[in-house]
Order: C-alpha cells, then structure tokens, then sequence
C-alpha cells in the first residue's frame, strides 16, 4: 500500500492510498486514450513502482491500425500523468510504454459493392 502525507488548511492526519486505486486511474485513462487496447491479462499490462523520485509505471498497450504509434504512446504518457497527478497528488516520475501488437481491420467481411458488381456481372451475361 502507498501513502502519501496531504495537508490541507493545517490540519494534522495523512491520506493513504492503495496502490491499486493509482492503477485503477491508470486504467481509466488508457480507456480513454483512442487508438489503442488494453492487454488481456489479469494484470491489464500494468506495472507500478512507488519509489522516492515519484511513480514508476509500464503499461503494455495493442495499437489500432491507422495510428501511428509514437504519437500513441506520448498520449498516454500525457494522460497517465496528468490524470493521476490531478487525482492523486502523486508524481509520475516515468511511464514506459511496450507496444505489443497491432490490430488490423477484419479483412474476412465482403466488401458489399464488390458482391453487388459480381451479381450484376452474372445476371448481364446469361
């Protein structure tokens, strides 16, 4: 578990936090990233290394086709960061990013104007 000292107006006490609060917002805000998939696993392709310089995180995303990957992964270094610092008062000392594939559009649906052109073609030659 991670805790980190608040002190608001004064008043004595400390704020803790789990650490899979901190991952639940890591979560939230891949969700909300476009272009990209969480890996399915029970981890989510999530790592988290609380330490003195700030949070340590590696995240393993699937990219969708079309995206180009670097502009990807400074968007979810961006959001990651800023999400859990305006959530948490944490510091995001570092966030690596692995991309572990990507998803290509499903080429096995039939294109349906090429179907209707080869019914036309049937239909004009008997």
């Amino acid at each position: 578990m991670a805790s980190i000292k608040y002190n608001p107006n004064g008043q004595k006490g400390k704020i803790t936090y789990n650490s899979d609060i901190v991952s639940g917002i890591v979560v939230l805000s891949l969700q909300e990233t476009e272009g990209i998939e969480l890996v399915p696993s029970k981890s989510k392709g999530i790592k988290l290394c609380f330490e003195k310089e700030g949070i340590f995180v590696d995240i393993s995303v699937i990219a969708h086709y079309g995206y180009k990957v670097p502009e990807l992964a400074y968007r979810i270094q961006q959001n990651i960061k800023q999400m859990v610092e305006s959530m948490t008062k944490y510091k995001i000392a570092k966030v690596d990013v692995h991309v572990q594939s990507v998803v290509f559009p499903d080429a096995t649906q039939p294109d349906s104007s090429a179907e209707q052109t080869v019914q036309e073609d049937t239909v004009n030659n008997n």
